[in-house]
């Protein structure tokens, strides 16, 4: 099959820092080619991939400080669906952009929202395209859409070599992803104040959130009891969730997915989590960690979390989250949207296009 792979052009594929979007689809690129696909991916030029790689900027926007993102992202787009008739289907990661393209082309496309969709201005777009076929990341995510036209759930899968176990428990808490209200780090600091145990804050910290930083959360980091180390990469990832005692993940939102919890699983580590979004998806209660709404039955979790066989862990996500699993998923969802693509049209559709 010849696959077109749209990336946002935000981060690198895969990303040098933070990016759970663009790590998904360096992992499904290569394991589409290593099934034996022919991939384009249409990337930033910093990118890394066995793909064939289309680039209309050099480097990831994010870290090049791009006043004007949209415009790159909407040549990217102009780029693939001049070369459409190229590909038997084209698989976007660039949300709601790809529309009006995918409307006018005369090869199927398939998108999958990597975001929250409980914003009231989205309602409006989607309604509009409503028949563009889409797939998501967890069932809870489809919550404020249950008109659209969803093919597939496919939750994130991981290169599990990529993925070290670390058998025995740290002595700290960890908290990694981006500083933003409804992450919660806040909470985490809480959890940590109440267990004596401490508490490490790896995350990226986005323009948008400067000022929640510094009024809420840079108060709280009281080094050696709460210490932030910034934005990490992948082998640093590594070390920073294996070594941890488990992972804090108090959301306050409708987490889409939440990459960093089969992350944390991946290298033996659970997971102590608010029920909010796809965590009870993709957790099990009990067995990966513990899910808890109050602070005070977080803290207990925390206090528990010695039950919780890390080796469980780390075979949970092998068998539930594999790149190989999502790959498979994903091959399934496209053969799914091509089918319906070649299909007979019915009187009533041949009406409509007339």
């Amino acid at each position: 099959m010849k696959i077109a792979q749209i990336s946002p052009l935000f981060e690198s594929v895969p990303p040098k820092l933070y990016g759970g979007t663009e790590r998904v689809v360096s992992v499904l690129t290569e394991g589409l080619i290593k099934n034996g696909h022919d991939v384009t991916l249409f990337a930033s030029g910093d990118s890394k991939t066995s793909a064939r790689l289309v680039s209309v900027c050099r480097a990831a926007l994010r870290l090049s400080n791009v006043k004007d993102p949209y415009a790159d992202h909407i040549l990217q787009l102009s780029t693939v669906y001049d070369h459409a008739e190229e590909f038997d289907l084209i698989h976007s990661h660039a949300d709601y952009f790809t529309f009006p393209f995918a409307q006018r082309s005369a090869t199927p496309t398939v998108t999958t929202l990597h975001g929250r969709l409980d914003m009231p201005e989205l309602q409006g777009i989607h309604r509009y395209y409503k028949s563009h076929p889409l797939i998501s990341i967890s069932h809870s995510q489809r919550t404020p859409f249950p008109f659209a036209n969803w093919v597939s759930t496919v939750h994130h899968g991981l290169p599990m070599e990529k993925y070290r176990f670390h058998p025995e428990p740290g002595s700290y808490l960890a908290f990694l992803g981006r500083i933003a209200p409804e992450k919660r780090a806040d909470i985490a600091v809480a959890v940590a104040q109440k267990t004596g145990i401490p508490l490490k804050i790896a995350a990226k910290i986005a323009d948008q959130d400067r000022d929640y930083f510094d009024a809420v959360i840079r108060p709280l980091i009281k080094p050696p009891l709460v210490e932030y180390i910034g934005e990490i990469g992948d082998e640093e990832k590594n070390v920073f969730l294996g070594d941890a005692l488990a992972l804090l993940f108090p959301i306050d939102w409708p987490e889409p997915f939440g990459l960093v919890m089969i992350e944390s699983l991946a290298c033996g580590t659970p997971v102590i989590a608010r029920p909010y979004g796809s965590v009870n998806e993709i957790l099990v209660h009990g067995t990966t960690g513990f899910i808890h709404s109050e602070v005070d039955d977080l803290v207990r979790a925390v206090e528990r979390i010695g039950e919780i066989s890390r080796k469980g862990c780390r075979e949970y996500v092998e068998d539930a989250f594999s790149a190989e699993r999502m790959v498979r998923r994903y091959e399934q969802a496209y053969e799914e949207v091509i089918a319906f693509w070649n299909r007979p049209l019915s009187a009533d559709e041949l009406a409509e296009a007339a």
